[in-house]
């Protein structure tokens, strides 16, 4: 019985994986014959390359790279056998490395490289690998003989990628073997030979097509190939972490995956194997238990009905187009004529129904070539104006969706591009085959990354959605906020299935971004080491992270910040702003942020700009959508000047009452805005405008309770002193108020009728019948007059101030975009 293994260039990178390894062969030796194909060492054939192209330009550097390359294989040979069995090995690697060194100065004297010599050339590293390893399996008695590849594999008279003729290879390998009887037999992988004998390559990824073809010819039960991971994965897990093996997989998922990008897997590779119905099995050699992956005629049906996402990079659309394509038959014909006659293979294909243009994906290599190629084959047509110049794109890649489970299932590229579309993901190009195995989708290169992590989080972790935080602003509300976060992590995730991910924390000073995460545990010392504060480097490195589900929170007071919400609403980052600035600002910007936010498929959310944690935007936008109109707005949406007023009483300085508000984190960082009526006027504004009102704030009336002398003051502190100066001032307004037997509150009003708006904001004297005079503490209250609430206004009412509710309503806003 024959066993076929194939051991990568990661599994026979140096002496250490090569023992590795051979153990892995020598468990099976004792029981089956072993054949064991084998990459050249880690990196050898890129360093035979660059040597061969930089003797070819004439540059002699290729030398030391040759040396280099030399000594690697030395030192292999002495880690890998006894000093007594180094002799004879050394002497023949030698050998190779002088002939090489001869072939390379050739090469350099004429300043030419042909595809055949570049062959030759690069066929040393298996050579030389597949000999040390022979030496090193006899040197630790496990016999084994070395076959040199070229007297089993022929091919037609290529080079660089030659095709293989399987008759006369595969009568070659049937009749090798049935001559020889050895245990193990160690074969260079990636070369062959013509017709005529002459060296040529199987292509990078050769080392496996070398064993597939062995394995058919031999009629094996299944090739073992073994890499440095386990098995096939859902995604690159150097892409996406949470990457999860493939159990099982069919030959034509495989043969996508592997086209589209899959690194472990060379295409061709599965082609022999397919028509003998073989397994490949794909396992890693440092895991050797890991049951890695099983590709065979059908894969196990799994819940997602795709089996696993890749990319290709590096690739180039041509669109071509114009009135003089429709009913012309042979336009395709003579568009992929001109692409084969100039050896540029097309990889993706998609056409409109109307027959007005056609559009093909190839590398980007090869763009500038098959532009011309197809301009000069339509030169007529472009003349007569009847189809347009061919119209390129460069700097994409190709994401291809995989497995045969999408067949007759409804909703797949619906979910696909319903991500895609929430992550502000452009689609440029989508095509998808008849047999529904595959779906491709088109998308700019810098958006890869956030693309196919975006869509293995849709199809492969629906019991965990990461979402990716900005934090801005930790001074009251920002540091409770990331109190709140760390402690209910562990729940979100357990019951709601998100994962709340900190990847950014920024205040005036400093602040840190780091896309894997910021541990919560030390947020402090994180943003201590952090870059020097600038709105602008950090938006770019944002940008430029293009993360997805990526929220930014601003808990900041800063007139700079929401200067960017519309740079973030347009890459599709949604904002939640405790700041009211923005949406308070004039009226053509709150609603162009608004629309921003719609047109990128992202959320500008801001409850807490009114009431704190209170859920009063959310009721208005509820009210709207079930068809009620608001028709007034009364309301102390100040929980600082209810808090003042609900304790003040002539009997201690207002002054100190003011202060006590401050200390206690009620009030804006400047007090002014909300004893001036500053904060109310946004406040209001913002109600106004989610109601349906075109309002500005020179719109609303402001009937100022403060001295000018305070509100004029330079600092703060001098603001304080004012207040003390003024205070019989405030001692006439309580008492004036408690002689009608009234309260004083700080109440906004808003009202539509008749088309006309009416907005104040000012001091009132309420009366103990007034639905607003029981309200105690900091608490706040809004009533809605409507359509279905017009004898009884709607009451919302509670806490509207104080850092841990706020906090809490930031944290409320994150988790609705978050669902």
């Amino acid at each position: 019985m024959y066993k076929v293994f194939k051991f990568g260039g990661s599994s026979v990178a140096n002496a250490s994986a090569i023992t590795q390894a051979m153990r892995i062969v020598q468990d099976h030796a004792s029981n089956s014959h072993c054949i064991v194909v084998v990459s050249a060492l880690s990196g050898t054939t890129d360093a035979l390359i660059s040597i061969a192209n930089q003797a070819a330009l004439g540059n002699d550097a290729y030398n030391t790279e040759l040396q280099q390359l030399n000594a690697k294989h030395i030192t292999c040979v002495t880690e890998l056998l006894p000093v007594t069995n180094q002799s004879a090995t050394i002497s023949w690697v030698q050998q190779q490395f002088n002939t090489l060194a001869a072939i390379a100065h050739s090469v350099y004297t004429i300043r030419e490289l042909s595809l055949q010599c570049k062959d030759h050339i690069i066929g040393y590293g298996e050579m030389l690998s597949s000999y040390i390893i022979t030496a090193y399996c006899n040197s630790i008695a496990m016999p084994s003989t070395w076959v040199n590849a070229k007297q089993l594999i022929t091919t037609n008279a290529t080079y660089g990628n030659a095709a293989v003729h399987y008759e006369l290879t595969n009568q070659a390998i049937q009749a090798y073997y049935a001559q020889h009887n050895y245990n193990v037999y160690i074969v260079p992988g990636f070369v062959a030979a013509t017709s005529t004998g002459t060296s040529t390559t199987l292509g990078r990824g050769g080392s496996d097509y070398t064993a597939a073809i062995i394995g058919a010819a031999l009629h094996v039960q299944e090739v073992l190939i073994y890499t440095d991971v386990s098995g096939m994965m859902t995604a690159d897990p150097r892409i996406v972490p949470n990457a999860k093996p493939i159990t099982t997989i069919s030959y034509q998922e495989a043969m996508e995956l592997s086209h589209f990008g899959a690194k472990v897997l060379y295409p061709p590779t599965i082609q022999p194997l397919l028509k003998k119905g073989i397994p490949i099995h794909i396992k890693n050699t440092f895991d050797p238990t890991h049951p890695g992956t099983i590709i065979q005629a059908t894969s196990t049906p799994t819940h997602t009905l795709i089996n696993g996402i890749t990319s290709i990079n590096h690739i180039a659309l041509l669109n071509l187009e114009g009135s003089g394509m429709i009913g012309i038959t042979g336009t395709s014909h003579r568009l992929f004529q001109a692409l084969a006659q100039h050896h540029i293979n097309v990889i993706l294909i998609t056409q409109s129904s109307s027959e007005n243009s056609i559009c093909v994906g190839i590398l980007q290599a090869h763009s500038t070539q098959a532009v011309a190629a197809i301009n000069t084959t339509f030169e007529y047509e472009i003349y007569q104006k009847l189809i347009n110049p061919v119209v390129l794109e460069t700097d994409l890649s190709i994401i291809a969706l995989v497995g045969e489970g999408m067949k007759n299932h409804t909703g797949i590229s619906g979910k696909a591009f319903n991500a895609l579309g929430k992550n502000g993901i452009n689609i440029r190009a989508i095509a998808q085959g008849s047999s529904e195995k595959n779906i491709s989708i088109v998308v700019q290169s810098n958006e890869v990354k956030k693309a196919v992590n975006t869509l293995h989080e849709s199809f492969f972790e629906n019991a965990s959605k990461q979402i990716n935080l900005y934090l801005l602003g930790v001074g009251n509300v920002g540091t409770k906020l990331i109190a709140q976060l760390m402690q209910q992590q562990p729940y979100l995730l357990s019951t709601a299935n998100v994962q709340l991910n900190v990847v950014g924390i920024a205040n005036s000073k400093q602040y840190v971004l780091n896309p894997d995460g910021i541990p919560l545990h030390t947020w402090q010392q994180a943003l201590a080491q952090g870059e020097v504060a600038n709105m602008q480097a950090m938006t770019t490195s944002i940008q430029a992270y293009n993360l997805r589900n990526a929220i930014v929170v601003d808990t900041t007071a800063s007139h700079i910040v929401p200067e960017y919400y519309s740079t973030y609403l347009h890459k599709s980052i949604s904002v939640v702003a405790c700041n009211k600035i923005a949406a308070s600002s004039a009226y053509h910007n709150y609603s162009k942020l608004k629309l921003a936010a719609v047109a990128h498929n992202c959320k500008y959310l801001f409850e807490t700009n009114v009431g704190a944690g209170l859920p009063i935007i959310a009721t208005i936008k509820d009210l709207l959508q079930s068809g009620d109109t608001v028709h007034a707005i009364s309301a102390v949406l100040s929980g600082t000047l209810n808090y003042v007023f609900n304790n003040y009483n002539g009997t201690i300085p207002f002054a100190q009452v003011v202060q006590q508000a401050q200390d206690q984190g009620y009030t804006e960082p400047d007090p002014r805005l909300d004893l001036g009526g500053t904060d109310v006027m946004r406040k209001i504004l913002i109600l106004a405008r989610e109601a349906g009102a075109v309002l500005e704030m020179e719109d609303i009336t402001n009937t100022p309770f403060m001295p000018a002398a305070c509100m004029q003051a330079a600092t703060i502190s001098d603001f304080y002193t004012a207040m003390l100066a003024h205070e019989p001032h405030y001692v006439h307004m309580y008492q004036a108020a408690k002689a009608e037997n009234c309260i004083l509150k700080y109440v906004a009003n808003y009202s539509i009728s008749n088309g006309v708006i009416t907005a104040t904001v000012g001091l009132q004297h309420i009366p103990p019948s007034h639905n607003l005079y029981h309200l105690y503490g900091k608490d706040n209250i809004v009533l809605f007059t409507t359509d279905r609430y017009q004898d009884q206004p709607l009451v919302i009412k509670g806490a509207g101030a104080g850092a841990d509710v706020t906090a809490s309503g930031v944290f409320a806003d994150i988790m609705r975009i978050s669902s």
